[in-house]
């Protein structure tokens, strides 16, 4: 198959795959699709359910591409298995369950007669963020008005986010639709007394985190390939998601502790 037929097999389940997802996939040495004499990419079947399945764990696994890269060598080399078709049914079941008449629970009980250690399963590792949400709409720029309005706030409310500087407003004076859902839970967390410089406080973590990030992303940019930034971007996504569901787990850890619980 071409590139542009795995790309029309893809989408349906994928929307936001593009072809430069692919080669950046390839890249990181992910798939391996051969290359006819003419240099084109040529994609078998298995190439093709290759990647489906990093597609699959990025998206409902929430993994970073160095986990996904080490389950399939785990899977290449035979200390796991995990077809496509039961990266599916995990995706929407965290229990054992069947397609087609197929069972796609353990390895059988034949490797265990026979004294051998049955493979290991690659379990599903749920996440409430995914590198996917996180990327940036560039195309949406809000005037003061508009922000005003889809925010349902006053222009009090929002001098005083833009002074704690939890919003910022770019060129020209426009925000980015970010800024919404920050006027939004600003004013949600404001009915319970916290106002805009008590705040202060998550962007100066936000801030730490976000530093943290671009140090590792940075040598990846700057590099001299071209997909240097692409793989930089979704280095920036992955580690983001993981940093939010890490950040969500300690809050919730923390709070439960304070309750005494």
């Amino acid at each position: 198959m071409s590139i542009g037929s795995v790309l029309d097999l893809l989408r349906p389940d994928f929307p936001d795959i593009t072809i430069s997802k692919i080669r950046f996939l390839e890249s990181e040495g992910l798939i391996r699709p051969e290359r006819t004499p003419s240099g084109y990419r040529r994609f078998s079947v298995a190439d093709y359910e290759r990647l489906r399945f990093v597609l699959t764990a990025q998206r409902d696994q929430y993994l970073p591409l160095k986990v996904i890269k080490e389950q399939l060598e785990a899977i290449d080399s035979g200390a796991a298995t995990l077809g496509v078709r039961e990266a599916r049914a995990r995706a929407h079941s965290h229990h054992g369950s069947t397609e087609a008449g197929h069972t796609v629970s353990g390895s059988g009980d034949a490797d265990i007669e026979a004294g051998q250690a049955p493979p290991r399963r690659l379990g599903v590792v749920p996440g409430a963020i995914t590198p996917e949400e996180l990327r940036v709409d560039v195309g949406v720029r809000l005037t003061r008005a508009d922000l005003l309005a889809k925010a349902d706030i006053d222009d009090r409310f929002l001098d005083d986010l833009l002074r704690a500087g939890l919003i910022v407003a770019g060129a020209g004076g426009f925000f980015e639709s970010d800024a919404v859902t920050l006027a939004h839970a600003a004013k949600a967390m404001a009915e319970f007394g916290l106002e805009a410089r008590h705040l202060r406080a998550f962007k100066l973590a936000a801030d730490r985190e976000a530093a943290l990030i671009a140090q590792i992303a940075a040598p990846i940019a700057k590099s001299r390939d071209a997909d240097a930034r692409a793989r930089a971007e979704e280095t920036v996504r992955e580690l983001a998601a993981l940093s939010l569901n890490l950040h969500a787990a300690l809050v919730k850890a923390a709070v439960r502790t304070a309750l005494g619980g």
